[in-house]
């Protein structure tokens, strides 16, 4: 069993918007031994939320402030981007970070925010789902550094080298976000480096999901990471057991600085 790895799951919002604050909570928690910081992708948040901060900034500003945390958007809503944006967001922000960035993906929700409503966005999962495939698809040829040639249903990249390349080989590691019991988003995850399932409730129902990923990759499950989000204070041992490799604290939207600096000093192998 794969040491289970700590990290601060961070919403950019209010207190949490400010970038320097960010930065130095996340050199805090490497000095306190967390092994990674991660924040959410989101544009806007229900009230009484109002501040909201763009992820790839404050990511930038954390992989500057340290040296040795994993981070990254967990998880970005690849259908509301353009892909070759996030070749060239994931490529800079990958070597700015001598290569410890993970990028999270998902299909996005209208459900908490209605921000793919709000700015016109898709709202149908399938589509959104084939729009995820595609990029994912660009993704993976830009980070190999030769032109892209690409001409699909929702995104056309015309003989595009998207140089510097990542510096992690073949490319970024990527996540995909989906719920436990939808067996597409694990079929997607499967082809991936790592899966973070949503709204798991017990280790026996991690269990399942992780034994249809080992079933999925024939067994090859040496290299492959399962993250999951648990409450402050919960016991993160039985997710262990049942095959997670990462913890990630949940931070409430709209949490206070003084209430994660709190998180930080209850890391959880102390």
């Amino acid at each position: 069993m794969k040491r289970l790895r700590s990290a601060l799951w961070l919403p950019l919002f209010d207190d949490l918007a400010d970038p320097r604050a960010v930065a130095r909570l996340a050199a805090d928690a490497e000095e306190a031994g967390w092994d990674g910081c991660f924040v959410w992708d989101q544009l806007c948040w229900r009230a009484p939320v109002r501040d909201v901060a763009d992820p790839w900034v404050a990511l930038a500003a954390i992989a500057a402030a340290t040296g040795r945390l994993r981070l990254g958007p967990m998880v970005s809503p690849l259908p509301r981007r353009r892909p070759a944006k996030v070749a060239r967001e994931t490529a800079t922000l990958d070597r700015l970070s001598d290569g410890r960035l993970t990028l999270g993906v998902g299909l996005g929700s209208d459900r908490f925010a209605g921000e793919l409503s709000k700015t016109g966005e898709q709202l149908d999962d399938r589509r959104r789902g084939r729009m995820l495939d595609e990029s994912l698809a660009i993704l993976a040829a830009a980070w190999s550094g030769e032109p892209v040639r690409h001409r699909g249903e929702h995104h056309v990249v015309d003989g595009i080298a998207f140089l510097p390349r990542p510096v992690q080989r073949p490319g970024v590691p990527v996540w995909a976000a989906g719920y436990p019991g939808n067996v597409k988003p694990i079929r997607r995850a499967a082809r991936l480096d790592g899966f973070f399932p949503v709204n798991i409730e017990h280790p026996d129902q991690l269990a399942e999901v992780v034994a249809t990923l080992t079933e999925l990759r024939h067994g090859d499950m040496a290299s492959y990471d399962v993250a999951v989000a648990l409450p402050l204070g919960a016991d993160p041992g039985p997710y262990a057991e049942a095959g997670a490799t990462w913890w990630l604290a949940e931070i409430e939207p709209g949490a206070r600085l003084d209430d994660v600096r709190g998180a930080l000093r209850d890391h959880p192998a102390a």
